[in-house]
């Protein structure tokens, strides 16, 4: 799975893509929210990638975001729960109604995050961000209409 969010300002209105492989099958998703931030967007990316999947799955997850990555791979989610949603800094944790949605899937599904480089040569993450992009752009058109 391939996942990217994207905000046109920030906060402003923000789109996200997932793009979900599984042999010769591929599925992308997209989807747009009015006001957010390009965090929120990466996750809710990560959400709707997951939320996709029938039953539970083993899961490479491919995302050029820093913060959703280190959440998981460097344990600050593990530490912001045992923190009361506490970041070091004893500041709410932002964005933990998502943070807590992603953790539930984490239970349903076995994630493995990888990061990559975003906006380089790395087409599927290319396209994700094109969904994302596109989802902003698309909505932008009927709130103009």
């Amino acid at each position: 799975m391939y996942t990217d969010g994207a905000c046109s300002g920030n906060p402003g209105p923000g789109g996200w893509g997932a793009l979900l492989m599984y042999g010769k099958h591929s599925r992308e998703l997209s989807g747009f929210e009015a006001q957010t931030t390009n965090n929120r967007m990466e996750i809710q990316a990560v959400i709707g990638g997951l939320s996709a999947l029938k039953e539970p799955c083993m899961v490479d997850l491919y995302t050029d975001s820093a913060y959703v990555c280190n959440a998981f791979e460097k344990h600050w989610i593990a530490h912001w729960q045992t923190n009361g949603w506490k970041t070091a800094g004893k500041r709410d944790v932002e964005n933990q109604d998502l943070w807590k949605r992603l953790l539930d899937l984490t239970k349903m599904h076995s994630v493995v995050f990888h990061k990559v480089k975003g906006h380089a040569d790395n087409a599927h993450n290319n396209r994700c961000d094109a969904l994302a992009r596109n989802a902003i752009r698309e909505n932008q058109k009927r709130k103009e209409s």
